[in-house]
This record gives structure tokens, C-alpha cells and sequence, in this order.
């Protein structure tokens, strides 16, 4: 008989959860390889050529801890951003970082709000740290952020999250509505806006909605954005936040403080100012919707708006979109899927080069041939 694990009741409690099945898992029950991996919302565009010879250069001195206050990177994101040095928190993703705000602002069984099918990692944050996740529905594929600071205000959550553009749905919303949201929502109540496709959105979805200095309002909104996307650091594991320099100390006292690698930090430094790599792939990105627009429309289905690097296809259900999902993977392309109405009834697809839309459209036409046989 095994020794009882002495656990703390909040882990003792957790269902089995995990956000997100990784390709690799797929290829290492096919044994085989994806012939197109279209699913996690990864830049296929590759890294900035001149990050790359720099994270090559940082290996030799790899023997080196890294710098724990990410100094060069933080300044240099305080500059592009316009604000205070104090004002910016470099962590390993946006994913570490918002462990640490649920970890710092939600405490067992209180209430923390967010759309219904949003962002899993947030919520798998929110369930690991013993929290009450409070779950508001989309309206017309879109956050519905007056329902959300209604939320906020029936509960008394003191933490609220947003993501705009939205993962999986691809919306947005124009920074005057965000604006109105944050009016909405009250100062007793931090909001995280999550803008991790930001590169990606119209000027319209974007705003000054973060405090430019410690003594403007809003103090309590806090905005995270990453290098995963648009820069195609995904595998470095590099995001940061901006936020009011009293929540940015508080976070210091919790975070981990050697968990950005070192070649990670130079790459990120670099691609940040190589502004015309990022130009080319944001622009590549827009091609790339219009081509699986227009697959989907060559197969009688509707793509919904996006200002992200993927776009959801609308195959009528939540039963034929499992269906198709599960064939396409049979056939090795990797794609994903919302997990809640109303996204359910479409399938998510990143944006790749052509020659993945070309792989990714046949075998689609397939899948959906199969899931009209009886």
C-alpha cells in the first residue's frame, strides 16, 4: 500500500484537467509526423533572422544564470510602450504570468470572471489555485463585456479577464467599448486584458487603456502581451504585462525569478526592434486569412471575422465539427476547435503558408464528405 500524498485540500480537490492536448502528443500515438500543424496558434513564419543569429550567439554563455530582472528586455518595452521601467514584468509567457495574478488577487472559493470558452489556461489557473470561475456566455461569437461587469458586480469578483483580439472566437472589440468596460467594471476589480494578438488587430481595438504613469487611472487594468505570436517566439516562452507599479511589485514578491531564460531574453530584445520582420508577418497573416476565407468558401462554409492569426470555419455544429476535427487529425493536420458554445460549431485554424492551406483544404473537403455519410 502507497503512502497517502500529504495534499493540500485545494489539490486534493482538482478534477483532471489539461488546456490543451500538444501535437506532439498526436504524432506520438500515430507514430508519425503532422504533415500540417495548423492548431496552436503558432507563427509557421518562423523568428526574426537577426534574433536568430543573436540567441545563437547566446548559447556560449549559457553557463551564465540569467538576468532575473530581465533588465535590457524591460527597458526596452518600457520605451515602445511609454511607460515606467516599474511598470513592466517580463515572465515565461503570458501563461506564467497569469498564474501569478489569480495566485495574487483570487483566493479559495472566491469568484473570478471571464467568457465561457475563453482562454483555458486561465481557467485552468483559476481551478489550480481554488478559485470559483464564473462563466459569462458569448453574444453573437462575441465578449460580452457588458454581461462580464455585470458579473463582476453580482459577485464582488476582484479579478476579471479579457481577452481582445479573443482566443478561440478571433473578435474584437474597439478600445471606446473596452473603455466603457473598465468604467463598468469599477476600480474594486483588477482586469486583465489579455493582448496577445494585439500585432494582429485593427488601430480601432486598440487604446491607451493602461495607465501612461503611476498616478493616472486606471490603476487597476492590467495588459499582457507576448512574443509568441507575431515575433514566433512561441518556444521561447517570453511574454510580459503592464500594469500599475504597485501590482507590478506585488508580483515580484511571488514570481520566479530565473524563469526566462537567457537566450529567450535576447531573442525577444532583438525581435522587438526588428520592426519590419514583425511588419512582414503581420502582413503574411493577412494574407493568409483571406486564403482560408477562401477555402471555406469553396467548400460552402463561413469563416468568422478574425484579427488574429487564426480564423474559425462554421461547419453547423458542435457533433459534425468533433467529427471532422477527429478525421482531420486521422490524416495528420492539426487543427483545434472551441471547446463551448457558440464557438463549438466551428473549427479553429491558424494561419499557415500556402502550401499548408493547400494540405489543410483537401483534406477538409475529405473529412466533410465523411461526415455527411450516414
Amino acid at each position: 500500500m502507497g503512502t497517502r500524498l500529504p495534499l493540500t485540500p485545494v489539490v486534493r480537490e482538482l478534477p483532471e484537467m489539461v488546456p490543451f492536448i500538444g501535437p506532439e502528443t498526436f504524432e506520438r500515438r500515430q507514430g508519425r509526423k503532422l504533415r500540417v500543424r495548423l492548431g496552436a496558434n503558432e507563427s509557421v513564419f518562423g523568428i526574426s533572422p537577426a534574433a536568430g543569429e543573436a540567441m545563437q550567439a547566446a548559447v556560449q554563455d549559457n553557463w551564465m544564470y540569467n538576468d532575473p530582472e530581465a533588465y535590457d528586455l524591460t527597458e526596452a518595452l518600457a520605451q515602445t510602450h511609454g511607460v515606467a521601467f516599474e511598470q513592466v514584468l517580463v515572465g515565461a509567457g503570458i501563461d506564467e504570468l497569469l498564474g501569478l495574478l489569480v495566485r495574487i488577487f483570487a483566493d479559495r472559493g472566491e469568484p473570478v470572471v471571464m467568457s465561457n470558452g475563453s482562454y483555458p489556461t486561465f481557467a485552468y489557473h483559476i481551478s489550480g489555485h481554488g478559485a470559483r470561475l464564473e462563466a459569462v456566455d458569448y453574444v453573437d461569437d462575441q465578449v460580452d463585456l457588458v454581461g462580464l461587469a455585470a458579473r463582476v458586480q453580482e459577485t464582488g469578483a476582484r479579478l476579471v479577464y479579457v481577452a481582445n483580439p479573443d482566443n478561440p472566437m478571433g473578435g474584437w472589440r474597439t478600445a471606446k467599448q473596452i473603455s466603457d468596460f473598465v468604467d463598468a467594471v469599477g476600480s474594486d476589480c483588477i482586469i486583465i486584458l489579455d493582448e496577445a494578438y494585439a500585432d494582429f488587430a485593427p488601430q480601432e481595438a486598440l487604446g491607451d487603456v493602461v495607465t501612461q504613469s503611476v498616478a493616472m487611472p486606471p490603476g487597476n487594468v492590467i495588459r499582457t502581451r507576448t512574443f509568441s505570436k507575431a515575433h514566433g517566439l512561441a518556444g521561447a516562452r517570453v511574454g510580459y504585462l503592464l500594469a500599475d507599479v504597485k501590482i507590478v511589485d506585488v508580483l515580484k514578491r511571488v514570481r520566479n525569478q530565473f524563469g526566462v531564460n537567457r537566450i529567450a531574453q535576447v531573442g525577444a530584445l532583438v525581435s522587438l526592434a526588428d520592426t519590419d520582420f514583425v511588419a512582414s508577418v503581420v502582413d503574411a497573416v493577412s494574407k493568409g486569412r483571406e486564403q482560408l476565407r477562401q477555402v471555406a468558401d469553396r467548400l460552402g462554409l463561413n469563416c468568422l471575422a478574425s484579427a488574429t492569426n487564426f480564423v474559425n470555419i462554421d461547419v453547423g455544429g458542435g457533433v459534425r465539427a468533433r467529427q471532422i476535427l477527429a478525421r482531420l487529425i486521422e490524416t495528420d493536420v492539426f487543427v483545434r476547435m472551441p471547446s463551448s458554445s457558440p464557438g463549438d460549431r466551428c473549427i479553429r485554424v491558424t494561419v499557415g503558408r500556402p502550401f499548408d492551406h493547400e494540405i489543410f483544404a483537401a483534406a477538409l473537403a475529405e473529412a466533410l464528405a465523411r461526415s455527411d455519410q450516414p
